[in-house]
Order: structure tokens, then sequence, then C-alpha cells
């Protein structure tokens, strides 16, 4: 059986569902939302060249996706991504390999030099990655927390003097001070790729109004009225609540803020009716990894960046 490869038509919805379906299946791990799939595509920064690719059967199936496009936000061109999904009920069709093959002629066209793509750390993942010429790096963790039953922190009964916690919509008339925490935040973020988040109108676009952001469970910590510290929520709208971000800013640490902020987030969602909890750390940031384990997650899967230098068009054979 073959598989076309064709680009997600931003007017179907059916094709949004679709890339969820088979994104939830191969990744349970994550947060989607057909809504959030749309609006990534149509909102897209222009300099990222974004596009949703789909493999699909014969009789329309749709059993594979692709994500691609440039690091815009990186002062070091050219460099890419690719994340290949197939659903484990159709591998062994090619879809995985018809997808890498239209992402990277797309990509190397439009000036890419390194594309990295994350694979789940198991056997066939990371076989399939090296037999395309990729080469594995660091890695990250995916981790669970049942919100259904387990355990969580009690907030203080009192707030230290000057604090407070506030949720994202308290930010709605003025979002900016927001926008300076989470870029201060993601500068000491772990990365092989270097990014500057220094674009308030693009992070609007793509953080602020992103379908799935929680402006209500994130939730945001102030010290003598200044942004200290946030954990960021998003959520599927049914069951599923992920972390996309917790942080504290750097004159702050050391103070439990942002496991003020985690807290309160989680206690929120779980009152809301949210059942599971999900969160990702990169294998070596410790001190995240610590703070998650004293909430109760435990790692469910990790994954692995694997990286490779593309190849001009002209210069394939």
């Amino acid at each position: 059986m073959t598989v076309k490869i064709r680009e997600l038509r931003p007017g179907d919805p059916s094709d949004a569902e679709s890339v969820v379906r088979v994104r939830r299946a191969a990744l349970p791990f994550m947060i989607t939302t057909p809504a959030g799939v749309a609006y990534e595509l149509a909102t897209a920064h222009p300099g990222k060249r974004y596009r949703v690719l789909t493999a699909e059967t014969g009789d329309g199936l749709v059993v594979g996706t692709a994500e691609l496009g440039l690091a815009h936000r990186s002062p070091e061109p050219g460099q890419a991504f690719v994340n290949a999904y197939v659903d484990p009920a159709h591998r062994r069709l090619g879809a995985g390999s018809a997808l890498l093959d239209a992402a990277e002629e797309y990509l190397a066209a439009e000036g890419a030099v390194d594309t990295y793509a994350w694979v789940l750390d198991e056997p066939a993942h990371r076989a399939f990655a090296e037999r395309r010429g990729y080469r594995a790096s660091r890695s990250a963790h995916f981790l669970r927390l049942d919100l259904a039953s387990g355990p969580l922190p009690e907030l203080p009964a009192v707030l230290p003097a000057g604090v407070e916690l506030r949720p994202a919509s308290a930010f709605a008339a003025d979002p900016r001070p927001l926008f300076e925490a989470d870029a201060a935040v993601s500068a000491d973020e772990p990365g092989d790729v270097p990014e500057v988040l220094d674009d308030y109108e693009d992070w609007l676009g793509s953080v602020w109004n992103e379908p799935a952001l929680d402006r209500e469970l994130t939730r945001v910590v102030l010290v003598d009225g200044v942004v200290a510290a946030f954990c960021a929520a998003r959520t599927d709208g049914a069951t599923r609540y992920g972390s996309a971000m917790t942080g504290t800013l750097r004159a702050f640490r050391g103070r439990g803020l942002a496991k003020l902020a985690k807290t309160d987030s989680l206690r929120r969602a779980r009152a809301a009716g949210y059942t599971e909890a999900f969160t990702g750390n990169d294998a070596g940031n410790e001190p995240m990894l610590a703070v998650n384990k004293w909430f109760g997650y435990e790692i469910c899967a990790t994954e692995s960046r694997f990286a490779k230098k593309q190849t001009k068009p002209e210069d394939r054979t």
C-alpha cells in the first residue's frame, strides 16, 4: 500500500482533526487540539516557513503527519525542525520515510543547514532516525501526574508579605509584563538551538492567543507588583492539562515561587475537572526534574533530539 503526501488543508476541519488523532496516537503526552493545529498554521510567523504535511492512504485515511519549518528566532541562520508522527496502527507503510523526504526537500529549498527532530527513545524509533542520517544529542523526559486521585501540596494559608497570586487573565489589557517574564525565563532554558524571544507581536500570536493556553489556570506570582514567577498552562478543554513553562526570574529565585505558582495552577486544574497533568523537562535540568518529582510527577517517556546536516537540492543525486 502506498501513501500520498500533501499539505494540510487549512479550510477543512476534518484535516486538523486527523492530525490531532495521529499525534495523540503517536505521542499521547502532548496537549494538542484541532483548533490549535489550525491556529498555528494560520498565524505562524512568515520567517518560520511553517508547514503541516499529512500522509494518507489511497482511501483517504490520514496515517501520518509532520510539522516543519525554520527556527526563525535563532540568530544562527539555517536552523530547521521537522517532527513526524505515524499512527502506531499504520506503521510499515512508508509514511514516515515519505514525510521526511518531502519535509527535507522543502526545508533544503528554504535554506535549511541543520535540521533537528525529536524522536522517542525506543530502539525502533532511534534506528529509523539513524538510517535517515540523523544523529542523537540531548534527551528530554515527558512526565505525568495523576490529577484525579494523586495528592497535591497545599497552598500556604497566608502568602509572604508583598506576594500575590493572579491568573494570566488579569493581564488581558496589557500582557507585555508576561512577555518580558517569558523572554527572561526562556533565555535560561537548555537547548541546542539558541533562540531570542524579542518580538512581542510574534509572542502575542504564538503564545498569548494560542487556543490551548488557559489564562485562568496560568498562574502568575507578583512580588511587590512585579512579575516574579509563573506557571503557564495548556489544556485540551476536556481532561488533559499541560505545563507549558514554569519559571522564576533570576532576581527572585530560591524563594519557592515557581512551586507556589504550579501548586495553585494544579489545584485549580483538578477543581476544573482535569484528570491528567503532563509536563516535559530536559534530562539535564535537575532542578526542574526535582520540583516535578516533589509534585508527584513520574517519567512516562523519553525522547532524544536528533540532528542532520542538509544538502542543497542541486547537490542531491
